[in-house]
């Protein structure tokens, strides 16, 4: 058993999602540069990468429309959104690479819930053609479904 993952939740499945981008080689420097994921296979019209060991496949075309209409506390976020959930110290280095970066937040990092079931950490930005992402961060794992 993976000692990273509540006792609670099943096996470890990979997640996949492919969206739209309008540029491969600027995907390729957001999301293998900035973010720091690991390119996969890829043609002339579409590119995968590990995505914090999930799998995204970025394709030409119009990427989707969003709003922002999801209320996280007092702020409205973009959705749809995509993301991911993370131990606290992967988040904060990854929040660390993003400040470093320049990446403009929709959300600036920031800890919600504090001392409640459920405290969290969150992110919000988007990758140059505005497809939104969120990344929590978790002391434990074993709070994000906490109520």
């Amino acid at each position: 058993m993976n000692p990273t993952l509540p006792a609670s939740l099943p096996a470890r499945s990979l997640f996949h999602l492919a969206f739209h981008v309008t540029d491969l080689d600027e995907a390729r420097r957001f999301y293998g540069g900035v973010l720091g994921c690991p390119e996969g296979r890829s043609t002339d019209t579409w590119v995968d990468f590990d995505f914090f060991s999930h799998q995204i496949s970025l394709h030409l075309g119009e990427p989707f429309k969003t709003t922002r209409t999801g209320r996280v506390g007092d702020h409205l976020v973009p959705m749809p959104h995509f993301g991911l959930v993370m131990l606290l110290p992967q988040w904060q280095a990854l929040a660390e690479r993003l400040q470093a970066a320049g990446v403009a937040f929709v959300l600036p990092p920031q800890r919600r819930f504090a001392g409640q079931p459920g405290e969290q950490w969150t992110m919000f930005f988007c990758d140059p053609f505005g497809n939104p992402i969120e990344i929590k961060g978790f002391a434990s794992l074993n709070d994000i479904y906490a109520s």
